[in-house]
C-alpha cells in the first residue's frame, strides 16, 4: 500500500516523466537485491547454465504477472492499483535480474537506460540515458496548488499504459492541436466505456488483463535475454516492441468484446422468446456500448 501511495503521488505530480522516475526507483530498490540474487544463483549452479536460469526466471515472472494482471483487471479500485503496480514491479525484477545474470551492474544508470529501451519507451540507450540524467537532476514537482485539468489526468493514465506495455508512446505534437484534442476525447470515451463494461462483465476484462500482462512479461523476458546475451540490437528491439503492441491491442480487443457480443446474442434470443424484459434492456445497453466503442477505436486507427 505504501508503494501504491508513492505511485499515485508520482502520477499526480509528474506524469510526463513517469517512466523515467519509476525506472530510477526500480534501480534504487531492486539493483542491489538483483545483484545478490545473481551471485547466489551462480554460486549454486554452473555459469554455463545461464540460459536455463534465464528461462526459469522468465517463466516464473510470467506466471506472477498473470495473477497481478487478473487482479488489476477487476473494477475495484482497492485492488486495481496494487495489482498493476505488482505487475510493473515484477517486470522490474525480471529485467534487472537478467541484466545481472549476464554481467551488467543493475545499480548503474546504464541498466536503467537499457530497461527503458527494452520497454520501448526510448529508441536507443543514448536517448534514454540523456532523459534519465535530466530527470534525476530535476526534483519532484511540488503538489499542484490548483485542481488539475482533465487533460493532465488523461496523460497520467495514458503514460501508465505506455509504461506497462499496453500503449505506444504519445506522438510528438502540440498538446493544443485539433488532432491531440480529438485523441484525448476519444481516449476518455473509450476508457469510460471500457470501465463500464468491466462492471457488467468483470471476468472478461480480468482474463484480458491476465493474458496481456503474462504475454508482455514473456516477451519482455525474451527481449531482455536476447539483448543481454548479445543476440539483439537496439533497432531490432524497437521493431519487435512495435509489432508486439499491435498484436496485443488486437487480441485484447477480441477478448474484451467476445463475451459482450455473446450476451447481446443471448439477450436477443430471450427477447424473441419472452418479449422486452430486464435481460433484453441490458442487451440493448451493452450493444450500444459496443457500437460506441468500435466507433472510437475505428477513429483512432
Amino acid at each position: 500500500m505504501s508503494g501504491t501511495r508513492d505511485l499515485v503521488r508520482l502520477v499526480y505530480r509528474d506524469p510526463q516523466h513517469l517512466s523515467e522516475r519509476l525506472t530510477l526507483k526500480f534501480i534504487e530498490r531492486l539493483g542491489e537485491p538483483s545483484l545478490a540474487w545473481t551471485q547466489r544463483i551462480l554460486s549454486e549452479r554452473d555459469p554455463k547454465d545461464r540460459p536455463a536460469v534465464a528461462s526459469d526466471l522468465c517463466q516464473r515472472s510470467a506466471e506472477i504477472s498473470a495473477v497481478d494482471g487478473a487482479v488489476a483487471g477487476t473494477p475495484f479500485l482497492l485492488a486495481l492499483v496494487p495489482g498493476y503496480l505488482g505487475y510493473l514491479w515484477q517486470e522490474g525484477v525480471l529485467v534487472l535480474r537478467l541484466a545481472a545474470l549476464y554481467g551488467r551492474d543493475p545499480r548503474e544508470l546504464e541498466a536503467a537506460a537499457e530497461f527503458l529501451v527494452l520497454r520501448g519507451i526510448h529508441p536507443d540507450t543514448e536517448a534514454a540515458r540523456a532523459e534519465l540524467e535530466r530527470v534525476r537532476a530535476t526534483p519532484m514537482p511540488d503538489k499542484p496548488s490548483e485542481r488539475r485539468p482533465i487533460r493532465n489526468w488523461y496523460e497520467s493514465v495514458r503514460m501508465l499504459g505506455v509504461f506497462g506495455g499496453f500503449l505506444s508512446p504519445p506522438a510528438s505534437e502540440p498538446a493544443e492541436s485539433a488532432h491531440a484534442r480529438l485523441r484525448m476525447v476519444a481516449g476518455i470515451a473509450a476508457g469510460t466505456i471500457l470501465w463500464a463494461v468491466t462492471w457488467i462483465f468483470p471476468v472478461t476484462f480480468m482474463l484480458a488483463m491476465a493474458w496481456g500482462c503474462e504475454s508482455h512479461a514473456r516477451s519482455l523476458g525474451r527481449r531482455a535475454t536476447d539483448y543481454y546475451s548479445g543476440k539483439a540490437t537496439d533497432s531490432e528491439l524497437e521493431s519487435e516492441v512495435r509489432a508486439e503492441r499491435r498484436l496485443a491491442r488486437t487480441i485484447t480487443l477480441i477478448l474484451s468484446v467476445a463475451l459482450p457480443i455473446a450476451f447481446v446474442a443471448y439477450a436477443d434470443h430471450v427477447r424473441n422468446q419472452t418479449g422486452v424484459n430486464a435481460v433484453g434492456a441490458a442487451g440493448a445497453v451493452v450493444g450500444l456500448s459496443l457500437v460506441i466503442a468500435m466507433v472510437v477505436v475505428a477513429r483512432r486507427i
